[in-house]
């Protein structure tokens, strides 16, 4: 049985705090993302969850090219397998 993978992973995202509500609206455009938390000097919380680590590192690169973004931390990344024939359809 073929199983699959979920990447969970968190991030901190550190930008110009004049720009907290447009990098924030610009990082929900991505598939994937949830933001879980921010702060008024600038840092965002990003949770990604994923099918594979491709993505995660690809979504790093994307959101540290947005304008106003200084940095983008990786603070947390879990890989959960599981088999899909398992998982109960009720």
């Amino acid at each position: 049985m073929a199983q699959q993978e979920v990447h969970i992973s968190s991030l901190v995202v550190h930008v110009k705090p004049d720009h907290l509500e447009v990098v924030k609206t610009q990082i929900l455009d991505f598939p994937n993302t949830e933001i879980h938390g921010e702060s008024e000097e600038g840092k965002i919380i990003v949770v990604l969850e994923t099918a594979n680590q491709g993505y995660v590192t690809d979504t790093i690169d994307k959101i540290n090219n947005l304008e106003h973004v200084l940095i983008t931390f990786l603070v947390y990344h879990q890989i959960e397998h599981f088999d899909p024939q398992s998982e109960d359809d009720s």
